[in-house]
């Protein structure tokens, strides 16, 4: 007999506590500790509130912040087309964020930006007069070095061995051209393995801080998806 995993519920997998089972399940008892669940219905309701929350001057002081944040990044069409869409009153960001994991660290930095633009495509079919903009916001003020200064690949740990405090965000790349090549020493010599490196230099060792370095990466891989 055969179990379909697609279906397995939260609460049977042994990984979420009962707190977390019980908002997912929508428990009653819970409904006052936040605003609306984040199902369709509730996003409607959600964009009825923000629609008259947030002024055109406000939406353009967004915009000016995100289009200074990329003077020096190529980004796509659909990420252009998305910043210019924010002072439309009819536009809303739906936001992820996480810390500036080196080379996204672990697998739901890109777990949670995939589902953060599966949400909007969904959005947008349910609420097609809305825009829908999907943003990834970086962790920049976080100080904790040794949470972020490491990734996993084929069972080891590759990590960036620096002498670091306060704001992770202004922490310049210094000594990442140690882990480029730990790292590609393990990749080979493939054709995916070469992307990778050239990835990885692109982002850490030609800029001077991880956040500019954590920007390009993520606008590298999520860019065609307008992010």
């Amino acid at each position: 007999m055969s179990m379909d995993i697609d279906c397995l519920p939260f609460k049977n997998t042994g990984y979420f506590s009962k707190l977390i089972c019980d908002y997912l399940a929508e428990k009653e008892e819970l409904a006052s500790f936040y605003n609306r669940f984040p199902n369709l219905a509730g996003f409607q309701k959600q964009i009825a509130e923000k629609k008259t929350s947030f002024s055109v001057a406000n939406r353009k002081v967004l915009q000016k912040s995100l289009l200074n944040q990329y003077e020096n990044y190529q980004i796509s069409k659909c990420t252009q087309s998305h910043i210019n869409s924010i002072v439309d009153e009819n536009a809303f960001t739906v936001v992820t964020g996480h810390q500036l994991n080196l080379f996204t660290g672990p697998l739901y930095f890109l777990y949670k930006i995939i589902s953060t633009i599966n949400l909007c495509k969904d959005l947008k079919k349910a609420y097609p007069e809305q825009h829908f903009v999907p943003i990834y916001w970086m962790a920049t003020e976080d100080h904790d070095f040794e949470e972020i200064n490491y990734f996993n690949f084929k069972g080891k740990k590759i990590q960036w061995n620096k002498d670091a405090s306060g704001a992770v965000g202004h922490l310049n790349t210094e000594g990442l051209e140690e882990v480029l090549n730990t790292y590609a020493d393990l990749l080979g010599t493939s054709v995916n393995a070469t992307a990778l490196k050239e990835l990885f230099e692109a982002a850490y060792i030609k800029h001077d801080t991880l956040t500019e370095a954590t920007r390009y990466l993520a606008n590298a891989l999520f860019g065609e998806y307008g992010l």
